[in-house]
């Protein structure tokens, strides 16, 4: 009883982990990536779909991204999407192929960017604090149902929160490495 709360507090407070570095994906450094285009979907034939279902991403340089459509017709549509993202990309494109340049970052948007991403990384540890609410509060009622000793719902307490201190040093592990990422010219 007490193991199985335990584990599913640490799957889901390492699900919290995972969707933490998935936001910090999309926010970008003065590098090129190809994910940084992966939540952008286009229209494609009447229904949305991710860019990288309809072309080949992938980065040519440090600072620019190439987008290859499979069917020519896409060209126009991929690039309206790409302006109409919340990138702050002008791409420009040459025939069948799609060139996004990263303009760097300045100073005054990096600070910024570091704000966003600190505010991801809170997020996070709010969501892990509430798996440890949840946890204890199914630890409560199972002493309240008298299924658990004092003492078993005290020693899975502090399992929970043993495992609450890893996945939050681990956020900020997270937020640290993108920290200095975001501050490296």
């Amino acid at each position: 009883m007490l193991d199985e709360i335990k584990k599913d507090a640490d799957v889901r407070m390492q699900k919290s982990i995972e969707a933490l570095k998935a936001a910090f994906v999309k926010v970008r450094t003065g590098r090129a990536h190809p994910s940084l285009l992966d939540h952008i979907t286009v229209d494609y034939y009447g229904s949305p779909v991710p860019l990288s279902q309809v072309a080949n991403v992938s980065a040519e340089d440090a600072r620019t991204l190439t987008v290859t459509p499979w069917e020519k017709p896409m060209v126009a549509v991929i690039e309206k999407a790409i302006l109409n993202s919340d990138l702050g990309l002008n791409p420009n494109s040459a025939g069948t192929t799609i060139r996004v340049p990263l303009p760097p970052l300045t100073e005054e948007r990096r600070k910024d960017l570091v704000k966003v991403v600190r505010g991801e990384a809170e997020g996070a540890r709010v969501a892990i604090r509430n798996i440890r609410r949840d946890a204890n509060d199914k630890l409560k009622a199972l002493q309240k149902d008298k299924q658990i000793s004092e003492d078993e719902e005290r020693r899975g307490q502090d399992a929970v929160q043993k495992v609450t201190d890893q996945y939050i040093k681990e956020v900020d592990v997270v937020l640290e490495r993108k920290e200095q990422d975001l501050m490296a010219v």
